[in-house]
Formats: C-alpha cells, structure tokens, sequence
C-alpha cells in the first residue's frame, strides 16, 4: 500500500502532462544534464527555484540549506559547487534569499534556539556587526528584510572566495557570480546588483562593503 497516495497521483498527472507539452522531454532528459546556471538558496517550502525563475528540470543545478548559507566547511555545498563548475560548467552561481527568512531572524534572537545557532553562527556574528544601523530602521520586519539583504552579499563574497570559483577564474573560465533576493509576500525576484566575474570585481565589492 503506497503512503501519501495523492503525491503519487500528482507525480501520473504531472509527468503525463509534461509528456504532452514537450514530446520526447524525459527521453533526452535522461542523456544529459547541462545546466549553466547553478542556485544557492534557502530551503524553504515556500521558495521553489525551478518554479520562481520557470526553468524545466534539467536547466537548473540547485542546492538549498537553511538561510542559503555558504560555510567553507560545508562539503556538501563545496561538492555541489565543486560539480557544478568543474564539471557542469556553469556560468552562472546565484546566492538567492528571501525575505522575512525564519533563520536570519532567529540569529537576529537574543535567546538559544538549540543546534540550528552552530549553523547560523556567522549570521549571527553578522547581524551583531550592523546591530547598530539596522536598529535605526523603523520596525522588526525591516531590519529582518535589510538583515536578508545583506546575508546575501555575505554568502556571496563566500562563494567567490572558495578555492572552486578562485581556481575557475584563474584559468579563464566563465563564471558569473550574482545575489539575489525573493519575496515570498509577492512572488517578486529581485537582483541586488552586487554581481562579480572576476577577482578584481570581488575586491572592490569587499572594499566597498563595509557590513559584510
């Protein structure tokens, strides 16, 4: 007896329907994967990659973790991004948040949330560092929403410091790095325009923010 049988049932109507609107669709699917476009976000329900951007299986590389975090410890998002570069290729790497993101804001707590605060560790430290500036913004939910912002441009400036991306960029490779950032009230997808395909970019990005 299959459990959850209504996700089966999406799952017939779902891949019929595909079948339908692009004949052939999964039979090159299972030949290739080519994406040039990779995406770090939160894992979040509410913030599906595919859907936002309207990408069909196969056109997007994703990985997703609590508050699209990039730790140079994390080696499920170095092999991720490791694959994605050296062996996908990819041109592009999007950091994407969201506003009013649940674990920005319990970093931004003055109380323990148990193991969830050794992985917001660095938002933490990042939200103590524009505590003060960040307070002279009018209410809780913009100093969140400002928090997300610059939770994306620290991740970031992560990505592109990884030896992956320094290595890639070294030998010429093609490689984009964006951040960006998406409302969950609206459906909207916002760029930050803070976008580097180069070390000397990168440096001026981390001279120019003083937040981060």
């Amino acid at each position: 007896m299959k459990t959850l049988p209504e996700l089966f049932d999406n799952n017939e109507e779902w891949r019929h329907r595909i079948e339908r609107e692009h004949p052939g669709f999964f039979e090159k699917l299972v030949g290739q994967q080519q994406p040039k476009l990779l995406w770090i976000g939160c894992a979040d329900s509410r913030v599906p990659a595919n859907e936002i951007v309207g990408l069909m299986p196969g056109e997007l590389f994703v990985h997703r973790n609590v508050a699209n975090l990039v730790n140079h410890t994390d080696l499920n998002l170095l092999s991720v991004l490791q694959f994605g570069v050296d062996v996908l290729q990819v041109e592009h790497i999007m950091v994407v948040g969201h506003y009013g993101c649940g674990g920005v804001r319990a970093a931004m707590e003055d109380e323990p949330h148990g193991l969830i605060d050794n992985w917001l560790r660095q938002v933490r430290e990042l939200y103590l560092r524009n505590r003060k500036s960040l307070g002279e913004l009018p209410d809780e939910q913009a100093r969140v929403d400002r928090m997300c912002e610059l939770n994306v441009e620290r991740q970031l400036v992560n990505v592109a410091n990884t030896t992956i991306v320094q290595e890639a960029w070294r030998r010429g490779q093609k490689l984009n790095v964006h951040g960006w950032i998406y409302s969950i009230a609206d459906g909207h997808l916002s760029d930050l325009k803070l976008g580097v395909q180069s070390n000397q970019e990168l440096r001026q990005l981390e001279a120019d923010s003083y937040s981060v």
